[in-house]
């Protein structure tokens, strides 16, 4: 199943009745929470997932958005109502929440889970309806799976690093160590070579073709010939990279921990710079 679904695919699909499940998985890293906006309107059906509840365990040494434990991601996404007829989950416009709930979801097993590309906006941009109605939810009967998408540790991605390529995608000035809003130690994993979102993405917040990723993938050094791997601070962004580069035809590993968990431990060492 291809991993993005437009704004006219979906209005059909919703049209039709077809069975599907609607996810609203707005998020933003420094607020104001993600329920706010679905609560001031949604696609109709949607119901809302909480990233930082629902598709992340307690932050700690692990990372800031660690993989939950299944039993725990498996019970939020039955309560969300999903089982195994398709899914489509959607956030703002430049799917980097939902990117992380794509990869969770078939981490665990969904194989039936699409994005909806440029997201609420692109929906409301294309003149059709949302609604602050919230639907009545049916329990699903999802069952997890883990372990259906590649993952990497600290020493999975420090070897990355060198034998393979391993992108940040974290914005510029984060990877060079010139400022650090979130995490306690600036800088980028040596060896990592900077690969920010943001180019994944156009001005109105879809993917670029396929062929535009993969040009992009490949000036960075990130082909199907090699191992690829990405982390980002917490393993948000990184989800939405994995997600471009799947796009782009180049399997990846998701450096899940990501920055917050390479800096909890002071024994891995930190590069700042362009290098």
């Amino acid at each position: 199943m291809h991993p993005l679904i437009e704004v006219p695919a979906l209005d059909r699909l919703l049209r039709q009745q077809t069975p599907l499940v609607l996810l609203d998985v707005r998020w933003h890293l420094a607020g104001p929470p993600g329920i706010d906006s679905y609560r001031k309107g949604h696609l109709p059906g949607a119901v809302f997932v909480d990233l930082d509840r629902d598709v992340a365990g307690p932050p700690g040494p692990a990372g800031r958005h660690p993989l939950p434990p299944s039993g725990d991601f498996e019970a939020a996404m039955r309560r969300a109502g999903v089982s195994g007829d398709r899914l489509v989950v959607y956030d703002d416009a430049d799917s980097t929440a939902a990117a992380r709930v794509w990869w969770s979801l078939r981490y665990f097993g969904h194989d039936k889970v699409r994005v909806l590309n440029g997201g609420y906006r692109a929906w409301t941009e294309a003149g059709h309806p949302v609604t602050t109605e919230e639907p009545d939810v049916k329990p699903g009967d999802f069952f997890a799976r883990p372990g259906r998408l590649p993952v990497l540790d600290a020493e999975g991605a420090a070897a990355l690093a060198t034998a393979g390529v391993l992108l940040d995608a974290r914005a510029a000035e984060r990877y060079r160590g010139e400022t650090e809003p979130v995490d306690p130690v600036a800088g980028h994993i040596p060896g990592a070579r900077n690969a920010p979102t943001s180019g994944n993405v156009g001005v109105d917040g879809r993917f670029l073709p396929p062929e535009l990723l993969r040009e992009r993938f490949a000036q960075l050094g990130a082909t199907d010939a090699l191992d690829v791997g990405a982390y980002c601070g917490s393993g948000v962004t990184a989800a939405h990279e994995i997600l471009a580069l799947h796009l782009a035809g180049i399997p990846a590993a998701l450096y899940v921990g990501s920055w917050s968990n390479w800096v909890a431990d002071p024994a891995n060492p930190v590069a700042t710079g362009d290098s």
